[in-house]
């Protein structure tokens, strides 16, 4: 079971699949119980953001001049996340952010909000707190999408 824990963790750690589609691969794969997947789903979800805010406010724009394909990604990808995030942002201030990350749609998790939060100047716990609580709701979301309690039709 330590195998199948750490690999819904890991995949819970990467920027496309998050907890999105760790907590399926969990359920219906490992065939373990809801509470554990959900729990290590969000732990492995929650634990990158602690470091991507940090390395958005402390150097990414030196890393974009420095590389510029890199650099063509990053302004790809936040100009992407302005647009998509601005509206809400200006209409429901920070908890857009909340809304953000907890839709489980693809480019809209914790790495993107992570990246939201450092645009539009969120404060560092706040944003901590924003985001976790975003990905506390798409968890329950994906759970309960995976075990058929929640239909979007």
């Amino acid at each position: 079971m330590l195998n199948e824990l750490l690999t819904i963790f890991i995949t819970s750690l990467l920027p496309v699949a998050e907890l999105r589609g760790a907590i399926p691969v969990g359920l219906a794969v490992f065939k373990l119980s809801p509470v554990l997947v959900y729990s290590v789903a969000v732990a492995g979800n929650i634990l990158p953001v602690f470091f991507l805010l940090l390395i958005w406010q402390s150097g990414v724009e030196k890393l974009a001049a420095k590389y510029a394909p890199l650099g063509k990604l990053l302004h790809w990808l936040f100009e992407r996340t302005r647009k998509k995030f601005y509206a809400n942002h200006k209409r429901f201030g920070h908890w857009a952010l909340v809304l953000f990350v907890a839709i489980p749609l693809p480019v809209t998790g914790a790495w993107t909000g992570s990246v939201a939060a450092w645009l539009f100047g969120i404060p560092y716990w706040r944003a901590v707190g924003l985001i976790l609580l975003g990905i506390l709701i798409s968890g329950l979301i994906v759970t309960g999408l995976t075990l058929g309690i929640v239909s979007i039709t």
